[in-house]
């Protein structure tokens, strides 16, 4: 028994070492980065892009003894400083986006808002609808309508980079179904109010693979959902473009959906 112990406490210190080995090595190179973000050439950008590249193909192989959701939760925030610094991005694009999420959700299939932002920032930043749904697919095998929490949404993330992104109605329609399925298991408001939303959304498609409505209805999802203020902003955009127009109430904003499809 005290040999077993002392096993457990030696493998969660090498874990925790191989973690703190490989944040110190990435630590001070981006303090220095952002620092020096004024002046540093798109060269050293991207040796820093190689840098990440390296640790995530790491993080993504080293054993984690039981720390999978630490791994994920931190790998996330390193995710989130990464997208969320524009002017960096402006020089280098979100090329490394789906390499964060492939780490993420091996490590926590189950972090649902993970999935939200593998949408936005995979499809609609970095130009990679087609890596996004592998991604998702992979980890829909660990999801059911039941665990985690609103699971439902992940077929909905997926349908929006299925109709939006790949131009894929078919695909898209089905996504939709399941989460309307999923949604159905459930009786709470918001499950009802997905529910509701997901299966019209099919209908629209179903009927016309090209509908309005539909792209409305999925661009609203991104917009009502919304990661960050450009991805809102990007929505509104669309929906507008699409003859939708977005109407401020009492109650909150709303679409208001053109008069023909």
């Amino acid at each position: 028994m005290l040999a077993l112990s002392r096993q457990v406490i030696t493998s969660s210190s090498v874990a925790c070492l191989c973690l703190f080995a490989v944040s110190l090595l990435q630590f001070p190179r981006m303090q220095k980065l952002l620092s020096d973000k004024p002046t540093t050439s798109v060269e050293a950008l991207e040796r820093e892009i190689n840098a990440e590249q390296v640790r995530l193909k790491l993080l993504k192989k080293i054993p984690t003894f039981g720390y999978d959701n630490l791994i994920a939760n931190w790998i996330y925030l390193n995710f989130l400083q990464y997208f969320g610094d524009d002017e960096i991005r402006s020089k280098t694009g979100y090329g490394l986006s789906p390499q964060y999420f492939e780490v993420i959700l091996k490590r926590d299939p189950r972090f649902v808002n993970a999935y939200l932002a593998l949408s936005a920032s995979t499809s609609l930043y970095a130009g990679m609808p087609e890596k996004s749904v592998n991604i998702t697919n992979k980890g829909l095998e660990s999801l059911n309508p039941w665990v985690p929490k609103n699971s439902y949404y992940v077929w909905r993330y997926k349908a929006i980079d299925e109709l939006l992104f790949l131009g894929d109605s078919q695909a898209a329609r089905e996504s939709f179904t399941n989460a309307s399925e999923w949604a159905s298991e459930h009786s709470n408001e918001e499950s009802r109010l997905a529910e509701s939303v997901s299966r019209k959304t099919a209908e629209f498609l179903k009927t016309n693979p090209d509908s309005k409505y539909a792209q409305i209805s999925a661009w609203g999802m991104v917009l009502s959902h919304g990661t960050d203020k450009k991805t809102s902003q990007r929505a509104i955009r669309e929906i507008e473009a699409l003859g939708g127009k977005i109407v401020a109430t009492p109650q909150g904003n709303r679409i208001q959906f053109p008069k023909e499809d």
